[in-house]
């Protein structure tokens, strides 16, 4: 029998039917849906797989599987998001289920475009259809950039290259630019070349300083404001470029020496003054508009930093490092966490027993230090170390030439090609000193707490710093402090971060008469 290499013979899938097919998705689990999505993935790869679908079939069962799992892929990014980051077993089952569904979705619809330029039976009926096609795909990719800056990954070569193939044959066909629905619905219309610069815009904006929970309001930011995103052949005055011919990341202008015939120029353009005017406004009101949609977040503080992290990175001028870094080549003792801090400083303070000679927390890793400013460390993880390891880590830091212990913050996360991770280290402290702490107005034994003093001398405001444990500090409260047998009374400042386990607060420093 003779192959039907073009469609339109009888297919041995079970979704050929279209009967079957509203079946196979009607009988999807309504309440697991990282089981219905995994249960997509399997039907979008055995239809990638399966020869002899006309191509019009071939879409409207893509089309169905897309719009089933709509639902469940925002559910399944919900839980990622709200999940703790030591719960690894479901943090990866989650993550690979996410980035699969995406990943075979592109395929899926890349196929349809194969096929309609190849002539398959019923290319001529989803010919009107090709630009959306293709901004879906496209969309595709944009959400495999973003599942992998969530794990501070980085971007696989496939995906830029696949952005830009797909990119020049929008421009090719004269539809780059049309405004098209894309999915029905609200927020719903668009274009390929406004897909398009979304990835390149959140692969340019910096996310490997934000946490994954503030990733979502970027990613949703970006989106937001793509419409108003500039694309160009030239440079104008644009900051960022992507060279179609050669596909990698996306980088700013003054990194590219020559110009070349596949450079494109983008930047944020008219959505970076509209990006201001959204910061001011939700300042001034405390409300995020319900125009914009951020994923239900209205936590006024936390969307103005995510904001204000993106107007940096989409202006002219990128944020200045505060000091000079200088390469180096050592190592570094780092302990992750308030209370294995605390247990480092000063082992009187943990919960548990310890009869050894060393005193040195079980949890203490040495990192590679790369380089080195006033500011802090770049540093290399060792492979198979650091579980716990995310953005906004509080982490305790001894370098091979210090006899203290310094405090620091996890500021920025990547992997590279290798896969080994490198972080950012902000320190905030050179020599840490334990202290205790407690509510002025109660002098009850229970009341007293473990804490860290940042320094041993106030700043010009009369302000020292510590570090509490996590919901310790109110802004109200005044608290005794208890250093070497001295007492003094910590007035509130002001808070300068809130971690999850801990606050980084200010305080107004007076010593108690005797």
């Amino acid at each position: 029998m003779a192959l039907n290499l073009f469609g339109g013979g009888k297919v041995d899938h079970q979704m050929a039917d279209p009967r079957r097919a509203r079946e196979i998705v009607s009988e999807l689990p309504a309440n697991n849906s990282s089981k219905a999505l995994e249960e997509i993935v399997e039907w979008l790869e055995s239809l990638t797989r399966t020869e002899g679908f006309k191509l019009d079939r071939r879409l409207e069962v893509v089309d169905m599987l897309d719009g089933a799992a709509k639902n469940h892929q925002r559910k399944v990014a919900q839980e990622y998001l709200a999940l703790q980051r030591s719960q690894k077993f479901q943090e990866n089952k989650l993550w690979n289920g996410a980035y699969d569904f995406w990943r075979h979705l592109g395929e899926a619809y890349e196929l349809c475009i194969k096929q309609h330029e190849s002539g398959f039976s019923g290319a001529a009926v989803v010919k009107k259809s090709l630009p959306m096609i293709v901004a879906r795909a496209v969309r595709a990719l944009t959400l495999q950039v973003k599942w992998t800056l969530l794990r501070y990954g980085p971007v696989e070569p496939r995906v830029f290259q696949e952005l830009s193939r797909l990119y020049q044959f929008a421009e090719s066909r004269g539809f780059a630019e049309s405004v098209i629905t894309v999915y029905p619905g609200a927020h719903g219309h668009g274009s390929v070349r406004q897909e398009f610069l979304k990835a390149v815009m959140l692969s340019a904006s910096s996310t490997d300083g934000l946490t994954p929970a503030r990733q979502e309001i970027a990613e949703r930011a970006v989106a937001h404001f793509s419409e108003h995103f500039q694309l160009s052949k030239t440079p104008d005055a644009l900051n960022y470029c992507f060279n179609l011919a050669e596909p990698k990341a996306p980088v700013r202008r003054i990194t590219v020496k020559d110009a070349a015939p596949g450079l494109r120029y983008f930047g944020a353009g008219e959505g970076l003054p509209r990006l201001n005017a959204l910061i001011g406004q939700v300042r001034q009101s405390g409300m995020i508009p319900g125009d914009v949609n951020l994923g239900g977040i209205q936590e006024k503080e936390l969307v103005i930093g995510v904001l204000k992290h993106l107007a940096q990175y989409w202006s002219d001028k990128p944020p200045a490092r505060s000091s000079e870094r200088r390469h180096t080549a050592g190592s570094v003792s780092v302990v992750p966490g308030f209370s294995e801090i605390l247990n480092t400083l000063d082992p009187a303070s943990g919960d548990d027993l310890d009869f050894s000679q060393d005193s040195s927390s079980q949890a203490t890793e040495n990192w590679v230090v790369v380089n080195v400013s006033e500011g802090g460390y770049g540093a290399i993880v060792p492979p198979k170390k650091s579980e716990w390891l995310k953005v906004g880590t509080l982490v305790g830091l001894q370098s091979e030439t210090s006899k203290h212990w310094g405090v620091g913050l996890v500021r920025r996360i990547s992997s590279d090609e290798h896969q080994q991770r490198r972080v950012g280290v902000q320190l905030i402290t050179k020599a840490a000193l334990p202290i205790k702490v407690g509510k002025s107005a109660s002098s009850a034994p229970g009341d007293v707490q473990s804490a860290i003093l940042l320094s041993t001398s106030p700043d010009a405001k009369g302000e020292v710093g510590v570090i509490l444990r996590d919901g310790i500090f109110n802004g109200r409260d005044s608290l005794n402090m208890m250093v070497k047998d001295k007492s003094y009374l910590l007035m509130p400042s002001s808070m300068v971060e809130d971690g999850e386990d801990f606050d980084w607060a200010k305080f107004k420093v007076m010593q108690r008469a005797g």
